[in-house]
């Protein structure tokens, strides 16, 4: 199993936010968190990459226990994370944003490069714009881009839809199966179940800090406690 959380508990301060969470991501894997507002998913992914510490249970990728180890070298080493509304370093160029996902390896590759360039043509015909001025859909690009220019086993993906139109949402989620289909790994934390669980191989959903639902993508969009939830049904 490439990520394991086991049974862990999270606060802030003395305000118990994950309470027994335990989750995996296998080997290739495209695995969503589903939860509205307050239903703990940042906190998950902070757990994961180690800026919050659990008190209790472990978070364990490819059998190291993550316990002592910064967040610095969970990313460095192993993962990458495109975070909400996208974080861009905006006064920079597209490509100065792909350079800064590739730091730990001198600035990047060619091959590197070429892989986000066949991922993200657009990417290579923008290259010299600054950051801060493409579409809403083109910075997500971006963001993506630069995490993968670090080469990462796994992907997290914070809210990847928010503040993207419909048809960019749809365009977006087809870009992360293209992802997972090169053989990168993914977690996409998010709230929009439908199209989500439309490419996902397993779902978790989270209710106030606990899992409540998990399974089979294709189990969970026929879950009735879902569809009311999630998709109006």
């Amino acid at each position: 199993m490439l990520l394991r959380l086991d049974n862990v508990d999270t606060y802030y301060g003395q305000i118990h936010i994950l309470q027994g969470v335990s989750l995996e991501v296998g080997e290739g894997e495209l695995v969503c968190l589903l939860g509205g507002n307050a239903s703990g998913k940042s906190t998950t992914l902070k757990t994961i990459i180690g800026i919050v510490r659990p008190r209790r249970g472990s978070v364990e990728f490819a059998g190291e226990d993550l316990a002592d180890r910064p967040t610095s070298y969970r990313i460095g080493k192993w993962m990458a994370i495109v975070p909400e509304n996208r974080r861009l370093f905006a006064p920079m160029s597209v490509l100065e944003n792909l350079e800064m996902g590739a730091y730990l390896h001198g600035g990047g590759r060619k091959e590197d490069f070429d892989r986000v360039y066949s991922l993200f043509p657009l990417l290579h015909e923008r290259r010299k714009q600054l950051a801060g001025t493409l579409s809403g859909g083109e910075q997500q690009m971006v963001a993506m881009g630069r995490a993968l220019m670090s080469r990462p086993k796994l992907l997290l993906m914070d809210e990847p839809s928010m503040g993207l139109a419909p048809i960019l949402v749809e365009r977006n989620f087809e870009i992360i199966q293209q992802v997972h289909e090169s053989g990168v790994s993914i977690l996409v934390v998010e709230q929009n179940a439908n199209v989500s669980l439309g490419i996902a191989d397993r779902g978790y959903v989270l209710q106030t800090g606990r899992v409540v639902l998990s399974g089979k993508a294709s189990e969970l969009l026929q879950h009735e406690d879902l569809r009311k939830a999630y998709l109006g049904r």
